[in-house]
């Protein structure tokens, strides 16, 4: 997959929006960031996961997922590899980013279904 393929999935989300954070593309719902672009130049897409959800998609394909370097990895922001991705792959990530950021806070731990 490919940066352009990451926004395009991203933006078809209902109510999804472009927006940019310290000069990276990110995308918001609900006036929150779900994914962004920051480390397109490393091959990655950012999602922004529980580390609940982190810890599955994480064990469910380390090849394709992994946590960013540092505090916002603890807190759940993963890369995912684009070169490695299929489009059903990104899709379904960035619907799971999706999610979390538009659904109640109670029902965050847990990963959303597909």
């Amino acid at each position: 997959m490919t940066p352009d393929d990451f926004r395009r999935l991203a933006l078809s989300l209902e109510g999804a929006i472009e927006s940019s954070h310290m000069g990276a593309v990110d995308f918001r719902v609900s006036g929150r960031i779900f994914a962004t672009l920051a480390s397109v130049k490393e091959g990655y897409g950012n999602l922004m996961l529980t580390p609940e959800v982190q810890a599955e998609f994480v064990q469910d394909a380390p090849e394709l997922f992994l946590p960013i370097k540092g505090g916002w990895g603890r807190m759940g922001a993963t890369h995912i590899r684009l070169a490695v991705a299929t489009e059903d792959q990104l899709a379904g990530a960035l619907r799971a980013a999706w999610q979390l950021k538009r659904a109640p806070a109670k029902a965050k731990g847990k990963r959303p279904r597909s």
